[in-house]
């Protein structure tokens, strides 16, 4: 099929008159363009710089400096493509049946990443922390967007979703720099109570990680079935918290021996009568 000189001249002039027509709108897109991607990073420079001083985990910080940059760029190129004459309704519509579904698809994830956010926003915990959460004791090791990877006292590492985490009950044993140590020590009935509480109160003198403030308890607080039981209440840093709590009930054990005071255990009595032949 064979076009005529004048067929070809009536198109390319058609295409001229085209381009002319719509020139100032091209040129007036690609501006808004150039500048709305230079906005979009300074925007994005800013947030970064704001978070870092609001000392926001480096994790999220990044990533929501990236969801911001892409959801700016998004609309970004949604008004750029409308201002040169495209219809975009049915691609916004696309876009919200997709996020829809994606969404739907996604209820988990998508709660774990807005308990992640949450976590690293508001810091219940930090890595490193020793912590007990969704039925889990042990240390923090990483703090991730969707989960939290803790480790065991044994050397397990458990991943915890974020979700659950974020909306129940998080025990942080860290937080604090002192924690009390209560232990329960029980003597007999018939050993002599004032030198008991006498040898409890030195022990706990001369152990050098238990601090003087708050002042440490030693008080006799049950009369139970084959026991009189003292209960003793010192405060230690947290570090120290495993180390007094062992050292101590050996020590306690170890003295009492040495000065004649029983410990006493559960103990049943049998009686047995023969009927008469």
């Amino acid at each position: 099929m064979m076009f005529s000189t004048e067929q070809i001249q009536g198109w390319i002039d058609q295409g001229i008159a085209l381009v002319i027509a719509r020139a100032p709108g091209l040129l007036l897109a690609l501006v808004v363009l150039l500048v709305g991607l230079w906005l979009i990073a300074r925007v994005s420079r800013l947030v970064a710089v704001g978070l870092r001083k609001a000392e926001v985990d480096d994790t999220l910080a990044k990533f929501l400096v990236s969801l911001i940059s892409v959801s700016l760029k998004v609309l970004l190129f949604i008004s750029v493509v409308q201002m040169i004459g495209v219809e975009t309704t049915s691609f916004i519509a696309l876009l919200g049946a997709a996020g829809l579904a994606v969404g739907l698809a996604l209820q988990g994830s998508l709660a774990n990443f807005a308990g992640g956010v949450l976590i690293l926003l508001f810091r219940p915990f930090r890595v490193g922390d020793v912590v007990e959460t969704e039925g889990v004791t042990g240390t923090v090791a990483a703090i991730q967007i969707f989960s939290t990877i803790i480790l065991t006292p044994d050397r397990k590492r458990v991943i915890v979703p974020n979700g659950p985490v974020a909306n129940g009950v998080i025990t942080n044993y860290s937080a604090e720099a002192t924690r009390r140590v209560d232990f329960v020590f029980g003597i007999g009935y018939d050993d002599d109570l004032r030198r008991a509480k006498a040898v409890l109160q030195r022990i706990i003198s001369e152990e050098a990680r238990i601090l003087r403030e708050p002042e440490p308890l030693v008080v006799v607080s049950e009369l139970a079935d084959s026991s009189v039981n003292f209960t003793v209440r010192v405060w230690v840093n947290a570090a120290d918290y495993w180390g007094v709590y062992f050292d101590t009930i050996e020590r306690v054990k170890l003295v009492f021996d040495e000065e004649g005071i029983s410990i006493p255990f559960p103990q049943r009595d049998v009686h047995v009568y023969r009927d008469a032949a």
